[in-house]
């Protein structure tokens, strides 16, 4: 960070905010023998806290007048069942289906909501704890903020896509459409199509988890921007102002950005529901 004794200028201050904790250096661009552990610990956290709140209301669901909390999980699972059958009209796919974009929803909306935190809460525990272990001082909290999070999620979805491709269709009958659409079954079009549905697939891949990265990364960096407000308070006039500036901006930052993290779950959520309707669906 900054020389020992002296506060970190702005860029400082927002590149060490951006730095992931690892397992060791990249050493290239592309490095898959790399892993953000803060990433994977937050993702799994938040995983398990989803898991375990659907589990609870489950497990708590009465017959009679519902508390808060179980109404507002019945109404998201009717939202989601609803939009599943809308899309996917196989009822035995949707028993997987549904429940998972379910899954899917809650766990985004939980690493989303984790922008809201201040910015410098839990890395500043981990300013204490992680060098106290021998760990680097690094500490990302937003796990769909990290574009290795987001690509890994739009890839399961792929990997989902083509399961029930090749379910539904036969590995015959979805190679003949990989080759076949989508411009007709004739041998002189076959490189074309094949090279289309390739282009297809990267290109929904890949937006699937740029749209989610670009949207939290750029919020994760807009409460950063917003942080160096406060840290630039001084006894003066332009001191409290920006202080000020400060407070309302976060606040109304953090209002607009609780609709962005709910929007961007449930983009990915019909995105999931999109892509394998239309694997059920023959050109």
């Amino acid at each position: 960070m900054a020389a020992e004794g002296k506060a970190p200028t702005a860029g400082e201050y927002i590149v060490h905010h951006l730095q992931h904790l690892q397992n060791q250096k990249q050493a290239a661009v592309v490095d898959f023998s790399v892993f953000n552990l803060d990433s994977i610990f937050w993702a799994t956290l938040l995983g398990v806290v989803g898991c375990f709140l659907l589990w609870r209301a489950a497990k708590n669901a009465t017959s009679g007048v519902p508390g808060r909390f179980q109404a507002a999980v019945e109404m998201l699972v009717e939202l989601v069942d609803n939009q599943a059958k809308g899309i996917v009209h196989s009822a035995q796919s949707r028993k997987l289906v549904a429940p998972l974009a379910l899954t899917v929803f809650v766990w985004i909306f939980l690493m989303n909501a984790m922008d809201l935190l201040p910015v410098d809460l839990l890395p500043s525990i981990w300013h204490v704890a992680g060098p106290a272990m021998g760990a680097p001082d690094y500490q990302r909290v937003v796990p769909t903020a990290d574009l290795s999070v987001t690509m890994g999620l739009s890839l399961s979805v792929l990997l989902l896509c083509i399961f029930y491709n090749i379910k539904i269709k036969g590995v015959g009958g979805w190679v003949h459409e990989l080759f076949s659409a989508p411009f007709g079954d004739k041998f002189y079009l076959y490189p074309i199509n094949f090279a289309m549905q390739l282009i297809e697939f990267v290109a929904k891949t890949v937006s699937h988890g740029m749209r989610l990265f670009g949207n939290m990364y750029a919020g994760e960096l807009i409460f950063m921007l917003i942080a160096l407000l406060g840290g630039a308070f001084t006894l003066s006039a332009t001191g409290f102002a920006l202080a000020a500036l400060h407070i309302v901006a976060g606040t109304a930052w953090a209002i607009f950005h609780i609709l962005i993290i709910t929007l961007q779950a449930f983009v990915f959520m019909m995105l999931t529901l999109v892509y394998v309707g239309q694997a059920h669906d023959s050109h």
